[in-house]
């Protein structure tokens, strides 16, 4: 239920608020798999980049027969460090997959925060 502050502001109710579950992502293998639904899009409209554990998936696709534009944008972040080279991606049916290898126990550099009284 949203505050009664926020409710003529224009924000959502909920700060972090996702709005849809197009995307599932899950770790099996040693490896982080994707799955992204992006229907009528082609293969050649995704841009897939990798930059220091995040990874940025756009599309974008006019169709100018009927006058319509379609895009998708978000972005991944990824908590163990991923081998780069060995990222793979294949596009099916309207469905992204993008298969992530872990390097072998390695995690993110992070430190203990001490909380205070």
């Amino acid at each position: 239920m949203a505050s009664s502050w926020l409710q003529n502001t224009g924000f959502p109710s909920r700060l972090f608020e996702t709005g849809s579950n197009d995307y599932e992502l899950y770790e099996e293998d040693d490896e982080f798999v994707l799955s992204v639904e992006m229907p009528g899009f082609d293969p050649d409209d995704i841009d897939l980049a990798w930059d220091d554990g995040v990874l940025n998936v756009a599309a974008e696709n006019e169709n100018e027969t009927r006058s319509q534009r379609k895009s998708y944008h978000r972005r991944f972040r990824f908590p163990k460090n991923v081998e780069d080279d060995d990222i793979t991606a294949q596009y099916n049916n309207g469905i992204l997959e993008v298969r992530l290898p872990v390097i072998s126990e390695a995690t993110t550099r992070g430190r203990q925060i001490e909380v205070q009284a």
